[in-house]
C-alpha cells in the first residue's frame, strides 16, 4: 500500500492505536501507602514531599536562524507519588471527581505514579521577517498557548503517559506580542507579516506514550542504558504516530526515561519508582543521543486553519528529529542541554530546520 493511501486511513485507526497505548484504568494497590495517611490529608500534605518543577526554553537562536519553530517554552509541574488518582487523600476532592470521569485514560498498576500539569507557548514563522503578505512556499506565522493534565505511572522497566492539552492558536495565543517584546529588548528586528498568521481556533490534543528501558550496563564507573518510546497523538493540533530511541552514557545515569524537546508525554525525570523520594539525591553527568520519527496525518501549523480558510502549505507525512545534549545533576536538580536536527517538515522547506533546549529541573 502507498504511504499517503496508508496515511489517509490514520484517522481512523487511532481510537484503536489509543486504547491500546493507553494502560489499565488506576487501581489502588493494596498495602501501597499514601503520602497524607501519616498526616492531616489534603494537597499541603503533599507539597510536604518531593515535587518536581521543570522549565523548558527552546529557540532556533541556538543555530543562529530566526524562523520555522523559532521559539518554545513550557513549565510543568510534577507531583509527588501518589497512591492512585482517585482515592489518594492528598488530592483535592474535585481533582479525585475529574480523575474519575477520566479513569479509562489513568496509566493503571504499576509501583509509581504521578499526576502532571503544563502549560506553554509555541510559535513558528516564515523565514523572511521583512514581506508583510502571505509568503506561499514558506510556512504561516501561528503561535499556541496551551494548558494541559497528564497522568504517568511507571515500573523499573515502563513508563506509560497519558495527556491532554488545551489551548487556542491565533492571535488569542500572544505569539506576536511575545516576540515583539523579545525582539524589542534585544534589538532584533520585529517580523512584518504576523497579520497573516492563522486565525484563532481551539486546540485539542490527547497524546499516549509507552517508553522502555531495553538495556542497561554498568562498569568502570560509568552506566550505559537504552529507551524506546512509541505514542500517537490525535487531535486538530497534530495528529500522528511515533517512536523513536535514546541512548545514555555517563556517570549516576538518573533513574528516569530520559530527555525530550517540548512535546506532550515528553516530561522527564517522572516518576519515581516505589517508595524513592527524591529524584536528585546523587550528582552526576551524562551524554546523550536520540531520535523520533513521526508519521503525521495532520499539523495545524502547516495545513491551516481546521474550520476556516487559511494560508497553509504541503507538509511531508513523515518526519524526524535526531538530537545530542549533556545533563548534568546535583542534590536538587538538574539541567539539560540538546541541540536537534528536525528534517524537512513541507515541500517548499529550504532545509532542514536546527534548534537549541534547555531544560531546567529543581525539586522542593
Amino acid at each position: 500500500m502507498a504511504p499517503i493511501s496508508w496515511l489517509s486511513r490514520l484517522p481512523t485507526c487511532f481510537p484503536a492505536i489509543l486504547l491500546a497505548l493507553a494502560p489499565r484504568p488506576a487501581l489502588a494497590v493494596e498495602g501501597e501507602p499514601s503520602l497524607c495517611e501519616e498526616s492531616p490529608p489534603g494537597i499541603v500534605a503533599l507539597a510536604r514531599h518531593p515535587e518536581l518543577y521543570n522549565f523548558y526554553f527552546e529557540n532556533d537562536l541556538f543555530n543562529g536562524t530566526d524562523s520555522d519553530y523559532t521559539n518554545g517554552v513550557k513549565f510543568s509541574w510534577v507531583s509527588a507519588n501518589l497512591k492512585d488518582y482517585t482515592h489518594d487523600p492528598c488530592l483535592p476532592h474535585w481533582v479525585r471527581q475529574l480523575n474519575r470521569l477520566l479513569e479509562n485514560l489513568h496509566p493503571g498498576k504499576y509501583t509509581s505514579r504521578n499526576m502532571v500539569v503544563t502549560g506553554g507557548q509555541s510559535m513558528f514563522t516564515p523565514r523572511d521577517r521583512n514581506r508583510t503578505n502571505p509568503i506561499l512556499n514558506d510556512r504561516p506565522y501561528a503561535g499556541w498557548l496551551y494548558l494541559g493534565l497528564g497522568y504517568n505511572a511507571r515500573d523499573a522497566r515502563q513508563m506509560d503517559t497519558v495527556e491532554v492539552n488545551l489551548g487556542v492558536v491565533g492571535p488569542a495565543s500572544l505569539a506576536r506580542q511575545t516576540q515583539d517584546f523579545v525582539h524589542n529588548q534585544r534589538g532584533i528586528p520585529n517580523f512584518n507579516g504576523w497579520s497573516n498568521q492563522l486565525g484563532n481556533e481551539f486546540g485539542f490534543q490527547f497524546v499516549a506514550e509507552r517508553k522502555n528501558r531495553i538495556w542497561n550496563e554498568s562498569g568502570a564507573g560509568l552506566q550505559f542504558d537504552a529507551i524506546t518510546h512509541y505514542g500517537a497523538s490525535l487531535g486538530n493540533i497534530r495528529t500522528y504516530l511515533n517512536t523513536g530511541l535514546e541512548l545514555r552514557a555517563g556517570s549516576r545515569i538518573p533513574n528516569d526515561f530520559g530527555t525530550s524537546p517540548i512535546r506532550p508525554a515528553g516530561d522527564s525525570n517522572a516518576p519515581l519508582e516505589g517508595p524513592v523520594t527524591r529524584r536528585f539525591s546523587d550528582g552526576g553527568l551524562h551524554a546523550f543521543l536520540s531520535a523520533d520519527a513521526r508519521a503525521v496525518a495532520h499539523d495545524i501549523f502547516l495545513d491551516g486553519n481546521t474550520f476556516s480558510s487559511s494560508h497553509h502549505v504541503d507538509k511531508k507525512h513523515f518526519v524526524g528529529d535526531l538530537a545530542t545534549g549533556i545533563a548534568w545533576q546535583w542534590q536538587g536538580g538538574k539541567i539539560t542541554y540538546a541541540r536537534y536536527i528536525r528534517s524537512k517538515e513541507f515541500t517548499t522547506q529550504e532545509s532542514m530546520h536546527a534548534f537549541g533546549s534547555i531544560t531546567l529541573s529543581l525539586e522542593f
